[in-house]
Protein backbone atom coordinates (compact mmCIF):
# COMPACT_ATOMS: atom_id res chain seq x y z
CA UNK A 1 0.00 0.00 0.00
CA UNK A 2 2.97 2.29 0.78
CA UNK A 3 4.66 1.37 -2.01
CA UNK A 4 1.35 2.62 -4.20
CA UNK A 5 0.93 5.62 -2.46
CA UNK A 6 4.09 6.82 -3.03
CA UNK A 7 5.13 5.68 -6.24
CA UNK A 8 1.56 5.69 -8.67
CA UNK A 9 -0.10 8.57 -6.22
CA UNK A 10 2.54 10.97 -5.46
CA UNK A 11 4.67 10.38 -8.19
CA UNK A 12 1.99 11.07 -10.29
CA UNK A 13 2.10 14.89 -11.30
CA UNK A 14 -1.58 14.55 -13.05
CA UNK A 15 -3.00 12.80 -9.95
CA UNK A 16 -1.37 14.80 -6.92
CA UNK A 17 -2.37 17.94 -8.15
CA UNK A 18 -5.82 16.58 -9.09
CA UNK A 19 -5.98 15.43 -5.31
CA UNK A 20 -4.94 19.00 -4.11
CA UNK A 21 -7.65 20.45 -6.47
CA UNK A 22 -10.36 17.82 -5.01
CA UNK A 23 -9.27 19.04 -1.08
CA UNK A 24 -9.22 22.43 -2.17
CA UNK A 25 -12.98 22.06 -3.54
CA UNK A 26 -14.31 19.86 -0.72
CA UNK A 27 -13.03 22.55 1.90
CA UNK A 28 -14.91 24.84 -0.23
CA UNK A 29 -18.14 23.10 0.40
CA UNK A 30 -18.61 23.35 -3.52
CA UNK A 31 -21.34 20.97 -5.00
CA UNK A 32 -20.74 18.08 -6.24
CA UNK A 33 -21.14 18.75 -10.07
CA UNK A 34 -18.70 21.50 -9.25
CA UNK A 35 -16.52 19.06 -7.33
CA UNK A 36 -16.11 16.31 -9.83
CA UNK A 37 -15.71 19.14 -12.64
CA UNK A 38 -13.06 20.69 -11.01
CA UNK A 39 -10.85 18.08 -9.89
CA UNK A 40 -11.27 16.10 -13.28
CA UNK A 41 -10.77 19.34 -15.75
CA UNK A 42 -7.47 19.55 -13.15
CA UNK A 43 -6.41 16.38 -14.22
CA UNK A 44 -6.86 16.93 -17.42
CA UNK A 45 -4.89 19.95 -18.33
CA UNK A 46 -2.37 18.39 -16.79
CA UNK A 47 -2.48 14.90 -18.78
CA UNK A 48 -3.17 17.41 -21.71
CA UNK A 49 0.58 19.54 -20.44
CA UNK A 50 2.03 15.90 -20.70
CA UNK A 51 0.59 14.81 -23.46
CA UNK A 52 1.57 17.95 -25.67
CA UNK A 53 5.46 17.35 -24.17
CA UNK A 54 5.94 13.86 -25.03
CA UNK A 55 4.61 14.84 -28.61
CA UNK A 56 7.29 17.77 -28.47
CA UNK A 57 9.93 15.15 -26.85
CA UNK A 58 9.41 12.82 -29.49
CA UNK A 59 10.36 15.24 -32.55
CA UNK A 60 13.34 16.67 -30.28
CA UNK A 61 14.34 12.72 -29.75
CA UNK A 62 14.45 12.87 -33.47
CA UNK A 63 16.26 16.24 -33.83
CA UNK A 64 18.41 15.26 -31.73
CA UNK A 65 19.67 12.28 -33.53
CA UNK A 66 19.81 13.92 -36.64
CA UNK A 67 22.22 17.02 -34.78
CA UNK A 68 24.53 14.11 -33.32
CA UNK A 69 24.77 12.74 -36.86
CA UNK A 70 25.05 15.80 -38.54
CA UNK A 71 27.83 17.19 -36.59
CA UNK A 72 29.25 14.05 -35.12
CA UNK A 73 28.96 15.18 -31.23
CA UNK A 74 30.30 13.26 -28.31
CA UNK A 75 29.41 14.10 -24.75
CA UNK A 76 27.13 13.82 -22.13
CA UNK A 77 23.44 14.80 -22.70
CA UNK A 78 21.71 15.78 -19.40
CA UNK A 79 18.53 14.22 -18.50
CA UNK A 80 16.91 13.79 -15.66
CA UNK A 81 14.58 10.77 -16.03
CA UNK A 82 17.84 8.70 -16.82
CA UNK A 83 19.58 9.72 -13.90
CA UNK A 84 16.80 9.45 -11.40
CA UNK A 85 16.22 5.94 -12.91
CA UNK A 86 19.80 4.78 -12.57
CA UNK A 87 20.01 6.50 -9.12
CA UNK A 88 16.65 4.36 -7.99
CA UNK A 89 18.48 0.78 -7.25
CA UNK A 90 20.90 2.57 -4.99
CA UNK A 91 18.73 5.04 -3.41
CA UNK A 92 14.84 4.33 -4.30
CA UNK A 93 14.11 4.11 -0.49
CA UNK A 94 15.50 7.65 0.99
CA UNK A 95 14.41 9.07 -2.18
CA UNK A 96 10.61 8.22 -1.83
CA UNK A 97 10.76 8.81 1.79
CA UNK A 98 12.81 12.26 1.15
CA UNK A 99 9.78 13.29 -1.58
CA UNK A 100 6.64 12.26 0.71
CA UNK A 101 8.07 13.94 4.31
CA UNK A 102 9.31 16.45 1.86
CA UNK A 103 5.75 17.47 0.79
CA UNK A 104 4.91 17.41 4.18
CA UNK A 105 7.39 19.31 5.15
CA UNK A 106 6.64 22.57 2.14
CA UNK A 107 3.32 22.58 3.89
CA UNK A 108 4.12 23.10 7.18
CA UNK A 109 6.56 25.76 6.20
CA UNK A 110 3.84 27.25 4.07
CA UNK A 111 1.76 27.53 6.91
CA UNK A 112 4.14 28.48 9.55
CA UNK A 113 6.35 31.00 7.75
CA UNK A 114 6.39 34.01 5.60
CA UNK A 115 6.98 31.63 2.64
CA UNK A 116 3.58 30.62 1.42
CA UNK A 117 4.15 28.21 -1.52
CA UNK A 118 2.86 24.73 -2.26
CA UNK A 119 4.62 23.12 -4.94
CA UNK A 120 2.80 21.22 -7.06
CA UNK A 121 5.42 20.06 -9.84
CA UNK A 122 5.24 15.95 -8.68
CA UNK A 123 7.82 14.74 -10.93
CA UNK A 124 10.48 17.96 -10.13
CA UNK A 125 9.84 17.41 -6.67
CA UNK A 126 10.80 13.89 -7.17
CA UNK A 127 13.79 14.59 -9.00
CA UNK A 128 14.89 16.85 -6.76
CA UNK A 129 14.63 14.40 -3.55
CA UNK A 130 16.81 11.66 -5.83
CA UNK A 131 19.22 14.49 -5.94
CA UNK A 132 19.48 15.17 -2.09
CA UNK A 133 19.39 11.45 -1.48
CA UNK A 134 22.56 11.09 -3.47
CA UNK A 135 24.38 13.77 -2.41
CA UNK A 136 23.82 13.22 1.29
CA UNK A 137 25.11 9.67 0.53
CA UNK A 138 28.25 10.97 -0.97
CA UNK A 139 28.57 13.04 1.80
CA UNK A 140 28.44 10.15 4.72
CA UNK A 141 25.00 10.17 5.46
CA UNK A 142 22.77 7.12 5.50
CA UNK A 143 19.21 6.23 7.66
CA UNK A 144 16.98 8.18 9.73
CA UNK A 145 19.47 11.28 9.65
CA UNK A 146 19.53 11.34 5.89
CA UNK A 147 15.96 10.96 5.11
CA UNK A 148 15.23 13.81 8.51
CA UNK A 149 17.79 16.31 7.10
CA UNK A 150 17.00 15.91 2.93
CA UNK A 151 13.13 16.35 3.61
CA UNK A 152 13.42 19.85 5.36
CA UNK A 153 16.41 20.77 2.43
CA UNK A 154 13.25 19.51 -0.06
CA UNK A 155 10.89 21.19 1.06
CA UNK A 156 12.97 24.44 2.11
CA UNK A 157 13.60 23.97 -2.23
CA UNK A 158 10.09 24.15 -2.72
CA UNK A 159 9.07 27.58 -0.67
CA UNK A 160 12.58 29.04 -1.41
CA UNK A 161 12.53 29.11 -4.81
CA UNK A 162 9.23 29.86 -5.50
CA UNK A 163 9.40 33.02 -3.37
CA UNK A 164 12.43 33.82 -5.44
CA UNK A 165 10.84 34.02 -8.84
CA UNK A 166 7.54 35.93 -7.75
CA UNK A 167 8.04 39.16 -7.98
CA UNK A 168 8.73 38.67 -11.56
CA UNK A 169 5.92 35.93 -12.36
CA UNK A 170 3.42 39.27 -10.81
CA UNK A 171 5.23 41.11 -13.42
CA UNK A 172 4.41 38.37 -16.16
CA UNK A 173 1.23 37.59 -15.45
CA UNK A 174 -0.19 41.18 -13.64
CA UNK A 175 -1.46 38.73 -10.83
CA UNK A 176 -0.59 37.33 -7.98
CA UNK A 177 -2.29 34.07 -8.13
CA UNK A 178 0.45 31.38 -8.58
CA UNK A 179 3.93 31.17 -8.33
CA UNK A 180 6.29 28.96 -10.76
CA UNK A 181 7.85 25.68 -8.91
CA UNK A 182 10.12 24.66 -11.46
CA UNK A 183 13.50 23.70 -10.52
CA UNK A 184 14.89 25.78 -13.38
CA UNK A 185 14.67 28.68 -10.82
CA UNK A 186 18.57 30.51 -10.90
CA UNK A 187 18.28 30.32 -14.80
CA UNK A 188 15.08 32.21 -14.56
CA UNK A 189 16.57 34.51 -12.18
CA UNK A 190 19.36 35.27 -13.83
CA UNK A 191 17.51 35.48 -17.02
CA UNK A 192 15.30 38.56 -15.36
CA UNK A 193 18.55 40.38 -14.23
CA UNK A 194 20.11 40.11 -16.99
CA UNK A 195 16.97 41.54 -19.01
CA UNK A 196 16.73 44.53 -16.65
CA UNK A 197 20.41 45.66 -17.39
CA UNK A 198 20.73 45.32 -21.41
CA UNK A 199 16.81 45.76 -22.16
CA UNK A 200 13.96 48.05 -22.32
CA UNK A 201 10.33 45.58 -20.73
CA UNK A 202 8.45 48.49 -22.95
CA UNK A 203 9.91 46.93 -26.21
CA UNK A 204 8.07 43.66 -25.33
CA UNK A 205 8.78 40.73 -28.27
CA UNK A 206 4.98 40.91 -28.61
CA UNK A 207 5.54 44.05 -29.90
CA UNK A 208 7.21 43.40 -32.71
CA UNK A 209 6.22 44.04 -35.92
CA UNK A 210 5.19 42.04 -38.29
CA UNK A 211 4.64 43.30 -42.51
CA UNK A 212 0.94 42.79 -43.53
CA UNK A 213 2.22 40.27 -46.30
CA UNK A 214 3.84 38.12 -43.67
CA UNK A 215 0.72 38.69 -41.14
CA UNK A 216 0.48 34.74 -40.60
CA UNK A 217 3.98 34.91 -38.82
CA UNK A 218 1.25 36.49 -35.92
CA UNK A 219 -0.02 33.13 -35.62
CA UNK A 220 2.16 31.37 -33.17
CA UNK A 221 1.65 28.38 -34.12
CA UNK A 222 2.62 29.30 -37.40
CA UNK A 223 5.79 31.40 -36.40
CA UNK A 224 7.09 27.90 -34.56
CA UNK A 225 5.96 25.70 -37.69
CA UNK A 226 8.08 27.58 -39.62
CA UNK A 227 11.11 28.29 -37.31
CA UNK A 228 11.20 24.14 -36.74
CA UNK A 229 10.87 23.52 -40.42
CA UNK A 230 14.09 25.74 -41.21
CA UNK A 231 15.80 24.06 -38.33
CA UNK A 232 14.92 20.28 -39.46
CA UNK A 233 15.64 21.05 -43.28
CA UNK A 234 18.97 22.63 -42.23
CA UNK A 235 20.16 19.61 -39.99
CA UNK A 236 18.46 16.86 -42.36
CA UNK A 237 20.68 17.99 -45.05
CA UNK A 238 24.07 17.70 -42.78
CA UNK A 239 22.48 14.27 -41.06
CA UNK A 240 22.35 13.01 -44.89
CA UNK A 241 19.40 11.10 -46.74
CA UNK A 242 20.63 7.27 -45.85
CA UNK A 243 20.89 8.10 -42.10
CA UNK A 244 17.71 9.59 -41.90
CA UNK A 245 15.85 7.00 -44.26
CA UNK A 246 17.53 4.12 -42.69
CA UNK A 247 17.54 4.46 -39.13
CA UNK A 248 14.84 7.17 -38.21
CA UNK A 249 11.81 7.55 -41.10
CA UNK A 250 11.20 4.26 -41.48
CA UNK A 251 11.97 4.85 -45.16
CA UNK A 252 9.87 7.39 -45.68
CA UNK A 253 11.48 10.82 -47.61
CA UNK A 254 14.01 12.80 -45.48
CA UNK A 255 12.37 15.64 -46.57
CA UNK A 256 9.36 15.01 -45.65
CA UNK A 257 10.04 13.28 -42.99
CA UNK A 258 11.98 16.37 -41.41
CA UNK A 259 8.82 18.61 -42.20
CA UNK A 260 6.61 16.25 -40.57
CA UNK A 261 8.67 16.46 -37.05
CA UNK A 262 8.71 20.20 -37.45
CA UNK A 263 5.02 20.55 -37.31
CA UNK A 264 4.79 17.86 -35.02
CA UNK A 265 6.72 19.79 -32.39
CA UNK A 266 4.49 22.98 -33.35
CA UNK A 267 1.18 20.85 -32.69
CA UNK A 268 3.34 19.80 -29.01
CA UNK A 269 3.71 23.57 -28.07
CA UNK A 270 -0.15 23.91 -29.55
CA UNK A 271 -1.58 21.24 -26.74
CA UNK A 272 0.89 22.21 -24.06
CA UNK A 273 -0.27 26.06 -24.24
CA UNK A 274 -4.13 24.28 -24.63
CA UNK A 275 -3.09 22.36 -21.05
CA UNK A 276 -1.53 25.27 -19.43
CA UNK A 277 -4.63 27.05 -20.00
CA UNK A 278 -7.41 24.78 -18.36
CA UNK A 279 -5.16 23.72 -15.53
CA UNK A 280 -4.99 27.46 -14.48
CA UNK A 281 -8.43 27.93 -14.94
CA UNK A 282 -9.25 25.06 -12.87
CA UNK A 283 -6.53 24.72 -10.07
CA UNK A 284 -6.43 28.65 -9.15
CA UNK A 285 -9.96 28.51 -7.96
CA UNK A 286 -9.62 25.30 -6.46
CA UNK A 287 -6.74 25.81 -4.47
CA UNK A 288 -8.24 28.73 -2.94
CA UNK A 289 -9.74 26.40 -0.04
CA UNK A 290 -6.88 24.92 0.86
CA UNK A 291 -5.38 28.39 1.26
CA UNK A 292 -8.38 29.79 3.03
CA UNK A 293 -8.58 26.00 5.12
CA UNK A 294 -5.30 24.67 5.97
CA UNK A 295 -2.35 27.02 4.66
CA UNK A 296 -3.52 30.32 5.03
CA UNK A 297 -2.75 32.81 2.04
CA UNK A 298 -0.58 30.30 -0.03
CA UNK A 299 0.02 29.85 -3.50
CA UNK A 300 0.29 27.29 -5.87
CA UNK A 301 3.62 26.97 -7.50
CA UNK A 302 3.24 25.21 -10.88
CA UNK A 303 4.80 24.13 -14.05
CA UNK A 304 7.28 26.51 -15.87
CA UNK A 305 5.11 26.24 -19.05
CA UNK A 306 2.38 27.60 -17.27
CA UNK A 307 4.13 31.66 -18.16
CA UNK A 308 4.10 30.57 -21.91
CA UNK A 309 0.88 31.77 -22.59
CA UNK A 310 2.07 35.29 -21.44
CA UNK A 311 4.91 36.27 -24.07
CA UNK A 312 4.44 33.20 -27.37
CA UNK A 313 7.50 35.15 -28.60
CA UNK A 314 10.10 35.22 -25.93
CA UNK A 315 8.87 31.14 -25.90
CA UNK A 316 10.55 30.68 -29.42
CA UNK A 317 13.59 33.28 -29.02
CA UNK A 318 14.27 32.22 -25.36
CA UNK A 319 14.76 28.63 -26.58
CA UNK A 320 16.65 29.37 -29.85
CA UNK A 321 19.08 31.96 -27.71
CA UNK A 322 19.45 29.56 -25.14
CA UNK A 323 19.98 26.53 -27.63
CA UNK A 324 23.10 28.95 -29.18
CA UNK A 325 24.87 29.00 -26.16
CA UNK A 326 24.69 25.42 -25.62
CA UNK A 327 26.31 25.00 -28.62
CA UNK A 328 28.92 27.50 -27.73
CA UNK A 329 29.51 26.13 -24.42
CA UNK A 330 30.46 22.76 -26.22
CA UNK A 331 33.71 24.38 -27.13
CA UNK A 332 34.54 25.94 -23.98
CA UNK A 333 33.97 23.28 -21.36
CA UNK A 334 37.10 21.24 -22.84
CA UNK A 335 39.41 23.75 -21.92
CA UNK A 336 38.45 23.99 -18.05
CA UNK A 337 38.75 20.08 -18.16
CA UNK A 338 34.94 19.57 -17.61
CA UNK A 339 33.51 17.06 -19.81
CA UNK A 340 31.16 18.25 -22.95
CA UNK A 341 27.35 18.43 -22.31
CA UNK A 342 25.43 18.18 -25.70
CA UNK A 343 22.56 20.41 -25.49
CA UNK A 344 19.58 18.38 -25.37
CA UNK A 345 16.40 20.29 -27.37
CA UNK A 346 14.28 19.63 -24.08
CA UNK A 347 16.00 20.68 -21.30
CA UNK A 348 17.09 24.19 -23.14
CA UNK A 349 13.27 24.57 -25.18
CA UNK A 350 11.63 24.65 -21.53
CA UNK A 351 13.87 26.34 -19.15
CA UNK A 352 14.86 28.40 -22.42
CA UNK A 353 11.24 29.49 -23.12
CA UNK A 354 10.71 30.32 -19.41
CA UNK A 355 14.16 32.44 -19.14
CA UNK A 356 13.09 33.78 -22.42
CA UNK A 357 9.45 35.07 -20.49
CA UNK A 358 10.94 36.48 -17.32
CA UNK A 359 13.88 38.26 -19.59
CA UNK A 360 11.04 39.97 -21.55
CA UNK A 361 9.56 40.88 -18.64
CA UNK A 362 12.32 42.91 -17.09
CA UNK A 363 14.05 43.86 -20.53
CA UNK A 364 11.32 43.42 -23.53
CA UNK A 365 13.48 41.52 -26.88
CA UNK A 366 17.15 42.27 -25.88
CA UNK A 367 16.37 41.03 -22.27
CA UNK A 368 14.59 37.66 -24.12
CA UNK A 369 17.62 37.03 -26.10
CA UNK A 370 20.42 38.23 -23.77
CA UNK A 371 18.11 36.68 -20.53
CA UNK A 372 18.16 32.92 -22.44
CA UNK A 373 21.62 32.91 -23.54
CA UNK A 374 22.70 33.14 -20.18
CA UNK A 375 20.01 30.57 -19.17
CA UNK A 376 21.92 28.77 -21.69
CA UNK A 377 25.51 29.07 -20.33
CA UNK A 378 24.02 28.06 -17.06
CA UNK A 379 22.72 25.02 -17.77
CA UNK A 380 25.55 23.54 -19.64
CA UNK A 381 28.39 24.78 -16.99
CA UNK A 382 26.34 23.66 -13.93
CA UNK A 383 25.66 20.14 -15.19
CA UNK A 384 29.31 19.43 -16.44
CA UNK A 385 30.33 20.50 -12.57
CA UNK A 386 27.96 18.61 -11.18
CA UNK A 387 28.62 15.69 -13.21
CA UNK A 388 32.31 15.74 -11.33
CA UNK A 389 30.36 15.53 -8.15
CA UNK A 390 28.20 12.87 -9.04
CA UNK A 391 30.64 10.33 -10.94
CA UNK A 392 31.72 9.68 -7.19
CA UNK A 393 28.26 6.75 -7.21
CA UNK A 394 28.50 6.00 -10.74
CA UNK A 395 26.65 7.73 -13.06
CA UNK A 396 29.20 9.42 -15.27
CA UNK A 397 27.04 8.85 -18.12
CA UNK A 398 24.38 11.67 -17.37
CA UNK A 399 23.48 14.21 -14.81
CA UNK A 400 20.83 16.47 -14.11
CA UNK A 401 20.21 19.29 -16.16
CA UNK A 402 18.10 22.26 -14.78
CA UNK A 403 19.68 24.80 -12.75
CA UNK A 404 18.69 24.62 -9.71
CA UNK A 405 19.67 21.00 -9.46
CA UNK A 406 22.77 21.63 -9.96
CA UNK A 407 23.10 24.79 -7.54
CA UNK A 408 21.59 22.52 -4.72
CA UNK A 409 23.56 19.47 -5.51
CA UNK A 410 26.83 21.53 -5.45
CA UNK A 411 26.16 23.46 -2.09
CA UNK A 412 25.11 20.51 -0.48
CA UNK A 413 28.08 18.52 -1.07
CA UNK A 414 30.40 21.47 -0.81
CA UNK A 415 29.38 22.41 2.78
CA UNK A 416 29.41 18.57 4.23
CA UNK A 417 32.50 18.48 3.26
CA UNK A 418 33.79 21.61 4.99
CA UNK A 419 31.94 19.99 8.10
CA UNK A 420 34.17 17.00 7.49
CA UNK A 421 31.10 14.95 6.81
CA UNK A 422 33.02 13.71 3.64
Amino acid sequence: MLDIIMKDILGTPSILVGLFALVGLLLQRKQTADVVSGTLKTVMGFIIIGAGATVLTGSLDIFSNMFDKAFNVAGVIPNNEAIVAAAQSKFGTSTALIMVFGMIANILLAKFTRFKYIFLTGHHTLFMACLIAATLSIGGLQGVPLVLIGSILLGLCMVLFPAILQPYVRQITGSDDFAIGHFGTIGYFVSAKVGKLVGNKERTTEQIKVPQSLGFLRDTSVAVSLTMTIFFLVVALFAGQEYIESTLSGGSNFIVFSFIQAITFAAGVYIILAGVRMLIAEIVPAFKGIADKVAPDTKPALDCPTVFPFAPNAVIIGFLFSFIAGLLSMFFLPLLGLKVIVPGLVPHFFTGAAAGVFGNATGGRRGAMAGAFCNGLIISFIPALLLVFMGDVGFEGTTFGDSDFGVVGILILMIMKLLGLS
